[in-house]
């Protein structure tokens, strides 16, 4: 599965690459705002875009209602340092498959997630 990762912040970015490549995902791209996330994923045809809720520019929920838009839209699972019921229906509304908190992102986590 090919995955586009999303985080204003790049020791989040390295440490989200090592982890998911370790367990079998493939990192093809990676951005620091939304406006960059929309256009790479336009770009490079991720299967998944795991995004951050909290960019620079938009919101992760704007972003991922944006890259629902697309012709051949990617999953997108929000992740973040706060607790998904900081977000309470955001996350289902702007049409992620889910959530997982940054402290527990794994390639399990986010593979739940898509099967659901």
């Amino acid at each position: 599965m090919t995955v586009l990762i999303v985080d204003d912040h790049p020791s989040f970015r390295a440490s989200a690459r090592t982890l998911l490549e370790s367990e079998g995902y493939q990192v093809v791209g990676e951005a620091e705002n939304g406006a960059d996330a929309v256009k790479a994923a336009q770009e490079l045809h991720p299967d998944l875009v795991l995004l951050d809720v909290q960019l620079p520019d938009i919101d992760g929920f704007k972003v991922a209602e944006q890259l629902r838009r697309l012709v051949d839209p990617p999953a997108v699972v929000l992740t973040s340092s706060r607790d998904r019921a900081d977000y309470g229906p955001c996350i289902n509304v702007c049409g992620a498959c889910g959530f997982v908190p940054k402290a527990d992102l794994s390639g399990a986590a986010i593979a739940a997630l898509l099967v659901a």
